[in-house]
């Protein structure tokens, strides 16, 4: 069965009822390039089939999906299908240089994996220097056929995506920033679906993302945040929601006037309308929750909600008043605590919360910024003329030029990876306090190796090397369980007493607090080799990521097959 990927939001809701589970699903991404228009800036970017954001993947649990990736510009790139668990199948996860040599120009790679035991919102972006900025789309999973969602059925499913928008290529930012050691120069704006909203300057008619609702209905909001460098709060003037998903897993449904959504996470929400036509519009929004020391884009980017007209409505509506939503404080810190604190897993017969209640293997890993001496004959502008780095447990990433998994495939690993990758900070200090006077970091391309079926409690700590920042990490080839977090440095005799072991929130990708620590536990069940690093791409170019090595189970269901004929190569 073929579908087109190229089709309206008419067109996915016909389809949705037409979906069976179990089926091979084929699409093609081409690799283009396209002229975009926004903010009164036109320019050529990388996208795929030509459309910004890309296309809409749709799948029910159990389906096979084929997707043939053809590289048509001069970069190259790789694709990652965030979310995914990509059980035995690690060849399709994507991360360039981690999985997989990225494909050069004029080359292709089918990427071809099953969703097990997963539904809700995920998405796919680009894993391969910046090009996440341009290159992303949803991927929606369906339930199985007859099994219902854990709450009422919505009238209609709506997928809005986070992105931003440079005016200028964000490769040629990114390269100026690792050449000067500076930080990056900020996005021009923030989208919904692509589009900035009425905010911001130069924004023309067309540049607005509209919903329209009909009164006494509920709308399921596929809500994904695929910016590049900053978490995001979004509210909706005058309205409530009720987030009932979180990372494509049903959480115990709670109601809230704003969200917090980091970039790689995504959220399920459902919005009541009102009961009758309100004579307004209403905006939705969203702006960044922001920590660390420097600049940050304090703009917002926004949506209009607008009701459908009753049909004995004879009045003009040009004179509606528009209600805007109130949004946190650039740096609520103690609002993004008490949010994420919500956030429990459902944890029911049907959709158990399989928490790991023994441990295996321990780890405590700080993260957090530093920086790396300026090279010989070279001005740099990093803090006191170094370069900026990022690092986890002092060890900055540097990615190597063979992919690890076909390195570690084929026992090749010498001169690629080391398997020495710390399990705590080799020189400990006080983490949230005075920084050390070195804020040095070292490089190495290390991992972590463990046995197969292995459970693993692992604590993130922030450090305020350079000042305390919040970081999302995100960690590809499992979901996890959020046992634990809080702020100042983790107490290992008395914060394990607090983890929830019964119902915590089961996710992807975490945000590690600003000056605080998050535990995370999950079941090394997934043979292969599987990245963690911080989802701001500016930190993940400083080298904030390192990598686990599962290695094979007793059984033939619990290894790696070997690699795909068409694997790109280095």
């Amino acid at each position: 069965m073929r579908l087109l990927l190229i089709f309206p939001f008419i067109a996915f809701l016909l389809l949705l009822p037409q979906l069976a589970a179990g089926k091979t699903r084929h699409y093609k991404f081409n690799i283009v390039l396209q002229n975009v228009t926004r903010l009164c800036h036109t320019k050529s970017m990388v996208t795929v089939n030509g459309q910004y954001p890309g296309p809409r993947i749709v799948a029910r649990e159990g389906d096979n999906l084929l997707i043939k990736v053809v590289n048509h510009v001069k970069t190259n790139i790789s694709i990652h299908w965030h979310g995914i668990r990509q059980l035995r199948s690690g060849w399709a996860d994507g991360p360039g240089y981690i999985t997989q040599c990225p494909i050069r120009t004029g080359q292709s790679y089918v990427y071809n994996y099953t969703i097990v035991g997963q539904r809700g919102t995920l998405f796919w972006h680009a894993h391969f220097s910046w090009l996440r900025a341009t290159v992303y789309g949803p991927l929606l999973i369906l339930p199985k056929r007859g099994i219902p969602y854990p709450f009422a059925k919505p009238y209609k499913e709506i997928p809005i995506i986070f992105g931003e928008w440079f005016n200028v290529d964000p490769e040629a930012i990114v390269s100026q920033a690792l050449r000067t050691g500076a930080g990056p120069n900020v996005s021009d704006a923030y989208t919904i679906n692509g589009l900035p909203g009425p905010l911001y300057n130069c924004s023309g008619a067309g540049d607005t993302f509209r919903l329209k609702v009909k009164a006494g209905e509920t709308y399921l909001l596929r809500l994904i945040n695929a910016a590049l460098n900053d978490e995001l709060f979004f509210s909706i003037a005058n309205h409530s929601i009720t987030v009932v998903e979180a990372d494509a897993v049903y959480v115990k449904p709670f109601e809230t006037d704003t969200i917090l959504i980091n970039p790689g996470q995504t959220a399920n929400v459902l919005l009541k309308t009102k009961p009758h036509f309100p004579n307004a519009t209403f905006l939705m929004a969203a702006r960044p929750y922001a920590t660390g020391l420097g600049t940050f884009d304090n703009s917002t980017v926004a949506g209009i909600l607008e009701y459908e007209l009753p049909s004995n409505y004879y009045y003009s509506t040009k004179k509606f008043p528009l209600f805007k939503p109130t949004l946190p404080a650039l740096n609520d810190t103690s609002f993004a605590a008490n949010y994420t604190s919500k956030l429990r897993s459902l944890a029911t017969a049907q959709f158990p919360a399989n928490v790991p209640q023994s441990v295996d293997k321990r780890f405590f890993f700080t993260v957090g910024l530093g920086t790396n001496p300026c090279p010989k004959n070279q001005t740099c502008q990093g803090p006191n003329g170094t370069k900026f780095a990022a690092s986890i447990n002092n060890i900055s990433f540097p990615l190597p030029a063979t992919a690890l998994l076909q390195a570690h495939f084929y026992g090749q690993s010498n001169g690629v990876y080391t398997a020495d990758f710390p399990s705590n900070p080799q020189n400990p200090f006080n983490y949230t306090g005075t920084p050390p006077n070195n804020t040095r970091v070292s490089n190495g391309t290390k991992v972590v190796t463990l046995p197969f079926g292995a459970s693993v409690e692992l604590v993130l700590q922030d450090t305020s090397i350079l000042g305390a920042e919040s970081h999302p990490l995100h960690l590809h080839g499992f979901n996890f369980f959020v046992v634990g977090q809080g702020f100042g440095n983790y107490d290992p005799h008395k914060d394990p007493t607090k983890f929830n072991l019964i119902d915590p929130v089961e996710r992807n990708t975490v945000g590690v607090p600003s000056g605080g620590w998050v535990a995370i536990r999950f079941l090394a069940d997934n043979p292969g080799v599987w990245l963690m690093h911080c989802h701001f791409d500016v930190h993940l170019s400083w080298g904030l990521r390192m990598a686990w090595v599962v290695l094979d189970g007793k059984f033939p269901n619990q290894k790696l097959p070997p690699p795909p004929s068409d694997l790109p190569k280095c």
